[in-house]
């Protein structure tokens, strides 16, 4: 059986698989677990926009007052919001119902620690096995859990944000698109707030439309919009704003590779990147690399997913992490990826410098990548299967030593991903075309 854990919570098609009635037990799971041996638990939960939200919301609300803990409900905010006002409430746990980028129908359900870090997975695995056995615990009449309102948390959130910064953004126009998701109201907020002008899409948010022909995951969007309106560059954020992707204000993308090389080097510069080092993933541009190495840094490889970033970072004392897909860390202000929080560091180095972003992209060479997603049936058991493993094998002897390929199954949907990298795009389009066929010839839905 497959772990219910994945990279970034329990995930799954909304009423489908991740029920009502899971969300309930993960409601009493999580609260007995993470608010072990407290009198009367504090629980925060926030949500993005998508309509099965409310239906999750319901039956974790049942779950966690069913075991006597109490709830905040922050209403719809970025995930990044709830991990910062997790400390700064002094709640005990903190719950974000997102499926992040990922389609209308999914919704996930992901837990941060009263220290607004994500759980271990040992605290996940605890977690699984008491929603499998039960919880015990029934308390009754006034020992109930309450539910409360925080009328204030985005207001707090913005705050915090603002706090971070010591420059305003007078003469700068700058296009977003808010993927009609949680940074729907925030992000033009706080951009505003410090004098931007501000052109904003997709920020009317019905239930329906998250993520849909918008946001982070379709930056064409945003690209052709910087341009329509004249913008001086663009950001375009995800369903639950915890990641980024920049645009120039040629429409050219600026991915988080080099946002992480943008922000890292002018740290650098100023011997404020702790032990010159910032952590990335397998997946990130070997560009990101070179250009920290040719600096006197270094980019500390991990695992794909944050969680992995984040682990290094916090091994390693380290200040800034990320993944080319946006979801960028600052240790410094924050404890999780956060998009509204990148932003603001990106444009302190756009204020600082008095540099274009196209200008700055230029500090990191990139490299031809070649990144497809193949929809399995099942990704159960994929890495056993010699075809496919014979498929890789041959792909990297064709790449030879100037290239890459790596294949590993998605954290979060039935997908198996397969990532090239190579300077010869068409050898490296071959190779990874070849494996993909094997893949969906195996696996495929």
């Amino acid at each position: 059986m497959e772990r219910l854990f994945g990279t970034d919570g329990v995930r799954g098609v909304a009423n489908q698989e991740l029920t009502p009635e899971l969300a309930l037990q993960l409601g009493r799971a999580g609260a007995t677990v993470l608010a072990e041996k407290i009198e009367r638990p504090k629980i925060l939960i926030g949500t993005d926009t998508r309509i099965s939200c409310a239906m999750l919301e319901a039956a974790l609300i049942a779950g966690i007052t069913s075991v006597g803990a109490d709830i905040y409900l922050l209403g719809v905010v970025p995930t990044p919001a709830v991990a910062y006002l997790t400390r700064v409430l002094k709640a005990d746990a903190g719950i974000m119902i997102s499926a992040s980028h990922n389609p209308v129908q999914d919704n996930g359900i992901k837990f941060f620690a009263e220290n607004g870090f994500k759980l271990s997975d040992e605290t996940e695995d605890e977690i699984e096995r008491l929603v499998k056995t039960g919880v015990d615990i029934r308390p009754i009449g006034t020992d109930l859990g309450l539910v409360y309102r925080q009328q204030n948390a985005l207001e707090l959130y913005i705050e915090f944000l603002l706090n971070t910064v010591d420059y305003d953004l007078q003469g700068l126009h700058i296009a977003i698109d808010c993927a009609n998701g949680a940074a729907s109201q925030v992000a033009p907020a706080v951009l505003t707030a410090l004098g931007a002008q501000v052109s904003a899409i997709n920020n009317q948010p019905d239930g329906t439309n998250i993520n849909v022909n918008c946001g982070s995951t379709h930056i064409e969007v945003l690209q052709e919009y910087v341009k329509q309106v004249g913008a001086d560059l663009g950001f375009s954020y995800d369903g639950d704003a915890d990641r980024v992707l920049a645009v120039d204000e040629a429409g050219n993308l600026v991915d988080g590779d080099q946002i992480l090389a943008i922000c890292g080097l002018h740290l650098l510069a100023k011997d404020q990147l702790p032990n010159r080092k910032i952590a990335a993933t397998v997946y990130s541009n070997g560009g990101l690399a070179q250009a920290l190495e040719a600096a006197g840094g270094q980019v500390v490889t991990t695992q794909a997913g944050d969680r992995y970033v984040l682990e290094a970072m916090l091994e390693q004392d380290l200040g800034l992490g990320g993944e080319q897909s946006g979801h960028i860390i600052f240790l410094d202000s924050n404890t999780t990826g956060d998009g509204l929080l990148t932003t603001l560091k990106l444009l302190g180095v756009v204020k600082e410098t008095g540099k274009k972003l196209s200008e700055l992209a230029q500090v990191m060479p990139v490299f031809p990548q070649v990144l497809e997603n193949i929809r399995v049936a099942t990704k159960a058991g994929w890495d056993l299967n010699p075809k496919i493993a014979a498929a890789i094998d041959q792909a990297q002897a064709k790449l030879g030593s100037r290239g890459r390929i790596f294949v590993r199954a998605s954290g979060t949907e039935p997908v198996i991903r397969v990532m090239g990298e190579h300077p010869d795009q068409q050898l490296l389009v071959q190779a990874v075309d070849e494996v993909v066929a094997i893949i969906e010839a195996e696996l495929g839905a």
